[in-house]
């Protein structure tokens, strides 16, 4: 049996906006979204490892603050454990623009988007209070 490989994966949202990537045609489930995440470094939490990654792939300081789901989920090119981290931002504004493709997206664009499968639970968490809402 081998050992999953853990990701950090980092939820920022800042007025009602999601932070969200396109995987390169060079990775795994290329042309996925994406949050912004990776794999943890040796004895690297994983809430370390999505304020990490985000800051590393999109420019952006986050804070981690909750865990709001962890996750095993196997792919075709491995297992993974999935440590999706509600994250905000350092600077509380979403005026900076984000690199390396990412951006900032509406609740009603996230719904469309075509996340890998490990993302779907995660996603539902995410839509649901706003599916509650009176308007």
């Amino acid at each position: 049996m081998t050992v999953p490989t853990r990701i950090g994966i980092a939820i920022v949202e800042c007025d009602g906006r999601f932070l969200v990537g396109e995987r390169g045609a060079e990775s795994s489930l290329a042309g996925c979204a994406e949050f912004p995440g990776g794999k943890c470094h040796p004895g690297e939490s994983s809430d370390a490892a999505a304020r990490r990654e985000c800051l590393e792939e999109t420019g952006i300081d986050v804070a981690a603050i909750e865990l709001i789901d962890e996750r095993l989920f196997s792919y075709p090119h491995g297992d993974v454990q999935l440590h999706f981290w509600r994250c905000r931002l350092q600077l509380p504004s979403i005026d900076s623009k984000p690199l390396n493709g990412f951006r900032w997206v509406s609740l009603s664009t996230l719904r469309q988007l075509p996340f890998p499968e490990g993302n779907d639970h995660v996603l539902e968490k995410l839509i649901a209070p706003a599916s509650n809402t009176v308007t």
